[in-house]
């Protein structure tokens, strides 16, 4: 099993390349000698987004406030070449309170699926460890970039493409 560990990164970042519907998301965990890029699901994105948002809000207090996330928000582009390690299959996140840090691990793999005893071929994560405030700034760009795809149909909640869509909920009109 191969860990890549940055603790602290000197970037982590979400990003997509693609249009609008086509987008490919990317996490970027970047330090002075080397660079990690997995690709995830939108709604992994979505969902770490807000479960950081919701840990921090319990945990962190004023070290993760809104105004330090603005401090430390990065709102560069995805550094280039993009070329991905690994997809995501799993996704954690857990507070290290010793440390006062985020911990966001991305497999693979589904952890909780592995057989010690079974040949598995070459298991891949990602673990990155965050300050409060990084960690916040790293959720509000999740939720912008998550946000900036295509709009919902108010009728159907189905995604709109720059052509329309055919909305089941106005009887197959175009919308």
């Amino acid at each position: 099993m191969t860990v890549v560990e940055f603790d602290p990164p000197e970037r982590f970042i979400l990003g997509t390349v693609g249009p609008a519907g086509q987008r490919t998301f990317f996490l970027q965990a970047s330090d002075a000698t080397r660079r990690v890029q997995v690709s995830l699901e939108k709604l992994h994105a979505q969902v770490l987004a807000e479960r950081i948002g919701e840990l921090l809000d319990q945990v962190a207090g004023l070290e993760a406030t809104v105004a330090a996330a603005a401090e430390a928000a990065d709102n560069a582009p995805l550094d280039t070449p993009i070329a991905e390690d690994f997809r995501v299959q799993a996704l954690a996140l857990s507070w290290d309170g010793e440390r006062h840090v985020v911990l966001i691990e991305a497999h693979d793999h589904d952890p909780d699926e592995i057989d010690e005893g079974e040949a598995t071929p070459e298991l891949n994560s990602l673990r990155v460890s965050l300050g409060p405030a990084p960690a916040r700034a790293f959720a509000r760009r999740c939720e912008t970039v998550v946000r900036a795809g295509r709009p919902a149909c108010p009728f159907c909640g189905g995604a709109i493409d720059a052509d329309g869509h055919i909305c089941p909920r106005a009887n197959g009109y175009k919308r």
